[in-house]
């Protein structure tokens, strides 16, 4: 999907049994972010407290940040509900749900490649960024009081009314295990 473009629509399950859909969302703001536990830049962002941090300043602005878990059944980073509710307890994690998508239906339609890649939907439904959520990558801690923090700075400009200044960036992390399909 292109940034100023209507976002991908979507409707998936969260690790509760909820159904979310982008088209129920019209008129807030969504964050979403793919993850695997199992990757060190992900490892970074949590470790450091940096995701938590995001996630609650953005339930604290009205966004709603939603959780990809999108890795294929029996790959690195695969998650059930269960094992997700509980990453999510014991990181501290603050997204308003995790989507298990091991389909990898959403991650596809989003054109995402890596844990983590971040996009922005506005309220009207425009995608309005995609691409890491720092300027720094790598998978070390250390590195993210130094790095710009282009998911925060973004979500600032949108809430502002500002067009994003960076709306796509450069997205780095372990790559996707979307399912093997048969041909």
């Amino acid at each position: 999907p292109e940034v100023g473009k209507p976002a991908p629509l979507f409707t998936g399950t969260d690790s509760n049994g909820k159904t979310w859909s982008l088209a129920d969302l019209k008129g807030k703001v969504v964050v979403l972010e793919t993850t695997n536990h199992d990757c060190p830049y992900v490892r970074k962002h949590y470790s450091s407290n940096n995701m938590q941090e995001q996630q609650r300043e953005a339930a604290a602005k009205g966004v709603v940040w939603l959780t990809l878990a999108s890795n294929a059944a029996g790959e690195q980073g695969a998650v059930t509900p269960a094992q997700a509710n509980e990453l999510t307890r014991s990181r501290g994690a603050a997204p308003a749900a995790v989507l298990i998508d091991p389909q990898s239906k959403i991650a596809r339609a989003y054109g995402a490649t890596v844990t983590p890649h971040m996009y922005i939907v506005d309220a009207k439904g425009t995608l309005v960024y995609k691409g890491g959520i720092d300027s720094i990558p790598s998978s070390s801690a250390a590195d993210v009081p130094k790095a710009k923090q282009y998911v925060r700075v973004a979500l600032d400009e949108v809430l502002a009314g500002k067009p994003v200044s960076e709306a796509s960036t450069r997205a780095y992390g372990c790559t996707i295990k979307y399912p093997r399909t048969s041909t």
